[in-house]
C-alpha cells in the first residue's frame, strides 16, 4: 500500500502527554543567533510542561531570551508497525523556586550529559500536536539494515 493511502491518527491532548510521560529524550528546537539549532535533552513532564537541566550555554541563553521553542518527541512501534511523533510549542521560563526544582528532581529528571546542570528550564505548552500511523512496508532487500522497519519484518 502507498504511504499517501494510509491513514493518519492525530492523538489527543491526552495522549500526546502520556507519550511524553512515557520517554525521556526529546529534540529541543530555539533560534541562536538569528537561526534555529536543535539539542537532543533529557526532561521530564511537570504540570503539564517540559521540564530539563542545562548548564550555560546556547539553550540557557535561549531560554533566558524568553522566544518561541518547541520539542519534539517520535518513536516507533514493531509489533504494530505504527510510527508516532509529538511536538509541543511555547515559551521557556527559568525556574528559580527551589520547590519546584526539587518536585522535579523528584520525579526523575537527571542529566544524562556529565558536568553540571544547574539551571532549570521550563516548556510551558502553548501548541501541543501529536499523530500516529502506519508505515508502510519495507522492501527488506533494499531497505537499509539499521531501518527500524525491518525488526517487524525479518
Amino acid at each position: 500500500m502507498d504511504s499517501r493511502n494510509l491513514p493518519i491518527e492525530n492523538l489527543s491532548f491526552d495522549d500526546c502527554w502520556e507519550l511524553l510521560d512515557n520517554d525521556t529524550v526529546g529534540r529541543l528546537a530555539i533560534v541562536v543567533d538569528e537561526h534555529p539549532e536543535i539539542f537532543p535533552v533529557n526532561y521530564v513532564v511537570h504540570l503539564r510542561s517540559i521540564v530539563f537541566r542545562t548548564a550555560p550555554g546556547s539553550k540557557l541563553w535561549g531560554a533566558r531570551m524568553e522566544r518561541p521553542a518547541a520539542l519534539e518527541i517520535d518513536g516507533y512501534d514493531s509489533s504494530t508497525e505504527r510510527a508516532w511523533s509529538v511536538v509541543v510549542r511555547g515559551d521557556t521560563e527559568i525556574i528559580e523556586d527551589q520547590a519546584v526544582r526539587d518536585a522535579v528532581d523528584g520525579l526523575g529528571l537527571e542529566p544524562w550529559q556529565p558536568g553540571e546542570k544547574a539551571n532549570y528550564v521550563r516548556l510551558g505548552a502553548k501548541a501541543l500536536t501529536g499523530r500516529r500511523f502506519q508505515v508502510n512496508r519495507p522492501d527488506v532487500w533494499n531497505t537499509r539494515v539499521q531501518d527500524r522497519r525491518r525488526a517487524s519484518f525479518e
